[in-house]
């Protein structure tokens, strides 16, 4: 039995998120006390009470993400869950899978991923950007025709290649509107705006990652302690010790806020290792969905409140 654990990304927040954990577990009292001293903010009361608007903002929701992300992970360590042989995360979620790993503190996390929301939102005026999921078109046909609305109306380019038949595209919102018209013609079933504040992972999003760049060259990184799979590249970091990861990681974490996410490669690549259980550490159940239909027959388990861990356990040990 190989195992992996999936950390989610923005878009999984909910107001409520996290609350039940701290009620139930001093561990998740502790990260999200933590959390709240690091960030000199309110943090946890915005989680649990809202308002929803608020939370949903990238500043908020990022480091929001991240806070409840490690909270199940300590949580489950705590109950005795073995190491799993991989882990990953989806676009904000390789922060959490990184200190998970053991390859960044998450003091350090929480201040790379507020101050990460801040210049995404910053790098887009409000109303310019749009995001939309295409539903049931092949992946060369989506790329296909962003390509050529590109050309004749603007930018627009795959943002997330989640695989079972997901793709989101992102870019300049005229763009983003006629390519779903075109996509629709083509044979998607469904193309369904996205409630986001600024178009992500597209080359829109430029002046963010360069302006990341020197946050992340701030922050200490050293070599997980478990593999992890890039969502750059969908295969795992290849660095063989800790000044080479560090390297790695920084320009990878950098480049992932203007590419698309490779969730699809992400998932080939944990079925290429014969990965049959997944664990989602964090709020929400996308990625044991995702994971469920990439790999038939996985077991996969969300790990949101606390009568799950008991299902997670149960997985993990076979």
């Amino acid at each position: 039995m190989t195992a992996a654990f999936l950390f989610p990304g923005q878009g999984s927040q909910y107001v409520g998120m996290g609350k039940a954990l701290a009620e139930a577990e001093p561990e998740a009292r502790e990260v999200f006390s933590e959390a709240d001293r690091v960030l000199d903010a309110p943090l946890t009361r915005l989680m649990f009470a809202g308002p929803e608007a608020e939370l949903t903002l990238t500043h908020n929701a990022q480091p929001a993400i991240l806070t409840v992300s490690v909270a199940a992970a300590r949580i489950l360590a705590k109950r005795g869950a073995p190491r799993p042989a991989f882990c990953a995360g989806h676009s904000l979620g390789e922060y959490s899978a990184l200190v998970f790993a053991g390859a960044m503190s998450l003091p350090d996390a929480l201040r790379a991923v507020r101050q990460r929301g801040r210049l995404m939102q910053e790098a887009v005026p409000q109303g310019r950007g749009a995001m939309a999921a295409v539903l049931g078109l092949e992946r060369a046909a989506v790329d296909e025709v962003c390509a050529d609305v590109a050309r004749r109306v603007g930018l627009v380019a795959a943002a997330n290649y989640n695989g079972a038949g997901q793709i989101v595209i992102s870019g300049e919102a005229p763009a983003v509107r006629e390519a779903g018209e075109a996509l629709k013609a083509r044979g998607a079933k469904r193309v369904l705006p996205l409630a986001v504040s600024a178009p992500f992972h597209c080359p829109l999003m430029q002046p963010a990652a360069d302006r990341m760049r020197p946050v992340l060259d701030a922050i200490a990184v050293r070599r997980p302690e478990v593999p992890l799979v890039c969502n750059v590249t969908g295969r795992p970091y290849e660095a063989q010790d800790d000044a080479a990861f560090a390297a790695e990681a920084r320009a990878k974490l950098t480049q992932q806020i203007v590419s698309p996410v490779l969730w699809e490669e992400t998932m080939e690549t944990m079925r290429h290792h014969a990965v049959s259980v997944f664990v989602e550490v964090g709020p929400g159940n996308v990625l044991s969905g995702l994971a469920r239909r990439a790999v038939p027959g996985a077991r996969c388990v969300a790990t949101e409140a606390p009568p799950t861990f008991d299902k997670a356990l149960e997985a993990l040990r076979g």
